[in-house]
C-alpha cells in the first residue's frame, strides 16, 4: 500500500506498520508458550501515535496476549497430533500466535485470517520471527461459505454478543462441511456452552477487554454440533484423560439452514 494523505491523518503503509511494530514492539516469549515470540506492546510502545496517524485503527488486540489464544496455542503444541499435516485456518488470529503453534507442530498449510490490516502485518512479522510460514488473509471469513481446511482453531472470538453469533453460524457451516473445530476461551459470556466440550484448562494470564493483564482460567474446547449437545456447567474430573470435563444437561444441536 502506498500512504495517502487525507485532511488530517495519514492512512499508513503495511511497510509503516510494519517497521513501527519492530521498533516499538518488542519480541519477547508468550506466557505459558515460551516457545512462540511475539511483538508485544508496553507502557512505552506508543500505540497512539498509530491511532493519530490513522483514522482506521481500530482496538490493537494484535498487540496482547489473549487467554483463549494462548491456550489454544499451548495446547497445539502439547498435542501435535491435532493439526500434523493438516491445512489449517486460524480465524480472528490476532497475533497469529495460534496459527503460529500450528505451524510448529507440522501443519501442511497455515492460513491466519482477521479484519485488522494491522494484524495482518503484525502475523507477518511474528511468523517470520519464529522462522515459520503463514499465510495472513485480510478479511471476515465468517461471511461466506468455510474454506477448503481440515480444521478451524478459534482464539477468543467471544467476547461480543454479534460477534459469537456470526462466529457459531460460521462454525456450524464448517462442522457440516467435516472440519475439526478448536475453540480457545478464558469461559467469557458469550461462549456457546451448549455446544462445547471442554478438553483441557490451561490457567495464565488473559489481557482481555479491562486493558490489563489477570490470571484466568482459559480452556480450550472442541466445538460439534453432530450429535446432541449439552449446557457446560459444574466442573467433574475425568478420571479417563486427566482432564476436568463438566457435567451436561442435553439441549440438541439446530438444524442447517443452509442450502
Amino acid at each position: 500500500m502506498i500512504g495517502l494523505r487525507t485532511q488530517e491523518r495519514t492512512i499508513t503503509s503495511s511497510a509503516r506498520i510494519s517497521a513501527f511494530i519492530r521498533s516499538n514492539l518488542p519480541l519477547a516469549p508468550a506466557p505459558s508458550v515460551p516457545e512462540i515470540v511475539l511483538h508485544k506492546a508496553g507502557p512505552r510502545s506508543g500505540l497512539w501515535r498509530l491511532a493519530e496517524m490513522d483514522e482506521d485503527f481500530g482496538t490493537p488486540y494484535w498487540a496482547y496476549e489473549w487467554g483463549g489464544g494462548l491456550a489454544l496455542a499451548r495446547h497445539i503444541l502439547d498435542h501435535p497430533q491435532a493439526v500434523a499435516g493438516r491445512v489449517v485456518l486460524d480465524l480472528g488470529a490476532g497475533s497469529g500466535i495460534v496459527a503460529i503453534a500450528a505451524a510448529k507442530s507440522g501443519a501442511k498449510r497455515v492460513i491466519a485470517a482477521d479484519v485488522d490490516r494491522y494484524a495482518i502485518v503484525a502475523i507477518d512479522l511474528n511468523a517470520a520471527a519464529n522462522r515459520v510460514t503463514v499465510s495472513a488473509s485480510l478479511g471476515d471469513l465468517t461471511s461466506g461459505a468455510p474454506p477448503e481446511v481440515d480444521i478451524v482453531l478459534v482464539g477468543d472470538l467471544f467476547y461480543e454478543a454479534g460477534l459469537a453469533v456470526r462466529v457459531t453460524s460460521f462454525l456450524d457451516h464448517c462442522i457440516r462441511s467435516d472440519i475439526d473445530v478448536l475453540v480457545g476461551d478464558p469461559w467469557r459470556g458469550f461462549l456457546p456452552r451448549s455446544r462445547l466440550r471442554l478438553l483441557a484448562q490451561y490457567p495464565g494470564l488473559d489481557f482481555g477487554k479491562s486493558g490489563q493483564s489477570r490470571q484466568s482460567e482459559n480452556a480450550v474446547f472442541s466445538f460439534s454440533c453432530d450429535e446432541p449437545e449439552s449446557v457446560l456447567s459444574e466442573p467433574v474430573p475425568d478420571t479417563i484423560n486427566g482432564a476436568v470435563e463438566r457435567t451436561r444437561t442435553s439441549t440438541g444441536c439446530p438444524a442447517s439452514t443452509s442450502s
